[in-house]
């Protein structure tokens, strides 16, 4: 296969190197007079994706946002909402009060906003009424007036009853009397004897004081037992009558204390014209009626707060009073907890170990005072907190909430209460990144039908003379409500091309907008450390050198370390199997770029390619792939015609870290290749880029800390004019060098190539041109491909002879012996 048309390789120019952005597109001399921004920069797709999520109505349409950190997305979202959210919706109150039939079901009532803590007061103001009132009309003389007729009448009959008896009793000798057993007075039947009642137990004692004779005493005895049957069942009519009278008592209470309850409550059933609080209040009347006797009692010294709690099951417990939102809410849950979202059953502890719990410890969470409205939550919280998600996901998929123990949601204990569920209607906006939306659409078979919207945040936004203007408005925002000092146009100028910088790309911004707030916060402080009234362009470089030095302990170990000789790296010379690859090194806050020698031997073979850092447990998944797609381009260049007769082994040297990524595909290729032509590679060269297997470059990341580390080093030691860095021709959009190094490039004291082959880059490692491959398919002689050709072809024939050679042996063993023998190594 003929090698591609490529173009010569490029030696970039300075102006290549980084964009430069001119003070004067901007129109004002400083940040004092223009607004602050006003809206989202930069987020035009994440606002439209948001906007249908809002305004579309259904099950499942809650939104998830990606996007990097740092992009504002918690701090923008409420701010975003509050721009596109449509007209406001009816909201509620939520109210649980006492199920007089089963108190372990508390009911729910719900009012339109505001009305909820009113229904509270009124309730209070209606049962504090009731206290003062019911005991006073109970007192009252007309009431006793009443009762005192009752009683009369009472006395009547029990007289009716028992005066016969009596008259009886007194006849034959006897009268009732009162016995006293235990704290119990019941009635006794007791003889007259010298016209004085005695107990039936002394005559005995009387028989012995000749009172009476034997005789008579079995004559009181037996009258004894007689009247004693007839005294039970007066007794027992008496019971009945005494249970007639207090039944008349009763329902004299009832009626009169009735009659006032039912008026106070009319009032509230008058203004509430609520089927359940309709409902409520009656099963409330029936309950007071039924409880008169805490109404008619008052607190003992010293019992004032259990004689309050006595009245808590007629109280009202407002969970949510949405009488102060006047728009649809939007929560933002920076500590989702189950509590904190979803509510709780408090419990209190009785100081003996048991717990108790009733309505009236029924709390809500986020969810219900997002209800209408918009509830927003990091996704990483809320898949980590325990029970928050499975719950959340119920909730989302049934629109319904039922407020539970936490004990009972981790199956600690047994729940105490099962409020009423209540019907939410709320977006749940969860904040995310790639990795939690993909993990979650995979696994999770309810996510995509919960959450049927995503809005990505973007990280970077064109460079546009109006995105240019947008970052001077966003840094005066800062500046307002941080109140820093204003910034010249010459110091937007810097901040906005740290922003190109930080997006590694010259034609675009970076979004992530706290990068950029910090920055503008560290200039400010070294303006007002140098006693200045604005900032300028100095005081933001100062700011972006300090964050270096403050993040760069291990940039400047590892350059120590190359520069005496601890890690190996030469930037001179010439050497065979050995090239100055390129790497990155990152803690998330702060990375930098730094050469790293890789090596390579060869010998005969099958064409196996050996990765030292995979056999060593140090290799990525992407550089393992990338060593198979070296194979294959080895394959497609060189073993149509002749089998890959080597064996060759790669390693990073001096690498003690895991090594990811493919960015050293070109290196690793160029090494092998000078291995098997025994052509050395410049050591004044570093390069980096990755390939596929038909040779083409892509491009790779962190291209400007890499360039800048070999430069460093190169620095330290000596420029010889010689040095340089190859990257693909695709990242030269993305160069945003510091100066010093377009500078060096300026007055060709180092030189940067592009190059859109991997044949390009050979050729400027070698110093050789790759050679074009003929109509026969073999290359040009004394050509870098012609020397691997012809060295595989000449590997090939002694892999041949070594075969023939042991052909051989294996027949003659063979003919030796009459058949082949084993051999025991």
């Amino acid at each position: 296969m003929a090698l591609p048309k490529s173009s010569k390789y490029k030696e970039l120019l300075p102006e290549e190197l980084r964009w430069t952005c001119n003070p004067e597109v901007f129109d004002f001399e400083s940040t004092n007079t223009i607004k602050p921004i006003d809206g989202i920069v930069g987020q035009e797709r994440a606002i439209k994706a948001l906007t249908l999520g809002v305004d579309l109505k259904g099950p499942g349409y809650n939104i998830f946002i990606t996007g990097m950190s740092g992009t504002g997305k918690f701090t923008t979202i409420k701010q975003m909402l509050e721009k596109i959210r449509p007209q406001p919706t009816k909201l509620f109150d939520y109210v649980y009060v006492n199920n007089f039939k089963d108190p372990d079901y508390p009911r729910l009532l719900t009012f339109t906003a505001g009305l909820g803590l009113e229904f509270k007061k009124d309730m209070d103001n209606a049962i504090q009424f009731l206290r003062e009132n019911i005991i006073q009309i109970l007192e009252s003389e007309a009431f006793n007036n009443k009762r005192k007729k009752l009683y009369e009448k009472y006395s009547e009959e029990q007289q009716t009853l028992m005066k016969p008896f009596e008259e009886k009793l007194s006849q034959n000798g006897f009268s009732i009397g009162q016995v006293k057993v235990g704290e119990v007075v019941r009635p006794e039947l007791l003889p007259i004897i010298e016209d004085k009642p005695v107990f039936i137990q002394q005559l005995d004692d009387f028989i012995k004081t000749e009172k009476i004779t034997a005789e008579q005493a079995e004559e009181i005895t037996q009258n004894y037992e007689k009247y004693q049957e007839e005294l039970q069942s007066i007794f027992r009519k008496n019971y009945k009558l005494t249970q007639k009278f207090q039944k008349k008592i009763n329902e004299l209470e009832e009626r009169i204390a009735g009659e006032l309850v039912s008026i106070t409550l009319d009032d509230i059933r008058e203004k509430y014209k609520i089927k359940k609080v309709i409902k409520h209040l009656e099963q409330l009347e029936q309950d007071i009626i039924a409880n008169l006797n805490i109404f008619k009692s008052r607190p003992q010294p010293g019992s004032e707060d259990e004689f309050e709690a006595m009245f808590n099951d007629y109280t009202v417990n407002v969970i949510l009073n949405n009488s102060s939102v006047k728009e649809r809410p939007v929560i933002i849950e920076t500590t989702p907890t189950y509590i904190n979202i979803f509510g709780a059953i408090e419990r209190v502890n009785d100081g003996g170990g048991s717990w108790s719990t009733d309505f009236t410890k029924i709390k809500s969470g986020a969810i219900l005072r997002a209800n209408g409205g918009y509830l927003v939550l990091n996704a990483m919280d809320a898949l980590t907190e325990p029970g928050v998600w499975k719950t959340l996901k119920r909730v989302l998929l049934h629109n319904k909430l039922e407020i539970q123990d936490i004990a009972h949601v981790y199956q600690i204990a047994p729940s105490l209460l099962k409020p009423e569920p209540i019907i939410v209607d709320v977006k749940v906006i969860l904040i995310g990144n790639e990795e939690i939306y993909y993990l979650l659409a995979e696994y999770e078979d309810d996510f995509k039908k919960a959450f049927k919207i995503k809005a990505e945040f973007d990280y970077e936004m064109k460079r546009t003379d109006k995105a240019l203007v947008e970052y001077a408005h966003v840094v005066k925002k800062l500046i307002k409500y941080e109140e820093l000092l204003e910034f010249d146009k010459s110091a937007i100028a810097r901040i906005v091309e740290y922003g190109a910088r930080y997006a590694e790309n010259q034609n675009k911004l970076t979004t992530r907008f706290s990068a950029i707030a910090d920055l503008v916060r560290e200039a400010n402080y070294w303006a007002k450390d140098g006693g200045e009234k604005i900032v300028n362009a100095y005081h933001v470089q100062q700011a972006i050198k300090a964050a270096k030095e403050r993040f760069g302990l291990d940039e400047s170990k590892i350059q120590e370390m190359i520069i005496d000789k601890t890690i190996l790296i030469d930037t001179e010379g010439e050497r065979t199997g050995q090239v100055n690859g390129l790497a990155v090194y990152g803690d998330g806050l702060y990375s930098f770029g730094k050469p790293t020698r890789l090596t390579a031997s060869t010998s005969l073979g099958n064409g196996e390619i050996i990765n030292i850092d995979k056999d060593a447990g140090l290799s990525g998944k992407t550089h393992t792939k990338s060593i198979h797609i070296i194979g294959g381009y080895f394959r497609e260049r060189f073993g149509l015609k002749n089998p890959l007769s080597f064996k060759a082994s790669l390693v990073f040297e001096q690498g003690y870290g895991l090594i990811d990524g493919d960015s050293a595909s070109i290196a690793e290729i160029a090494v092998l290749i000078s291995c098997l032509t025994e052509l050395p590679i410049k050591q004044n060269i570093a390069v980096t880029g990755s390939i596929n297997q038909k040779g083409d470059v892509q491009p790779i990341g962190g291209v400007n800390e890499k360039i800048e580390g070999f430069f460093d080093v190169c620095k330290e030691r000596v420029l010889t004019k010689k040095q340089g860095v190859i990257i693909p021709v695709q990242n030269i959009k993305d160069l945003m060098l510091k100066e010093e190094v377009v500078e060096a490039v300026r007055n060709k004291e180092f030189h940067i190539y592009s190059v859109s082959r991997v044949e390009e880059a050979i050729e400027i490692l070698l110093g050789y041109k790759v050679g074009k491959q003929l109509a026969n398919g073999s290359y040009e002689k004394n050509s870098v491909y012609g020397m691997v050709e012809k060295k595989l072809h000449d590997m090939y024939k002694i892999t041949q002879k070594f075969k023939v050679s042991g052909e051989k042996k294996k027949e003659q063993i063979k003919t030796r012996g009459g058949k082949t023998r084993k051999r025991k190594l």
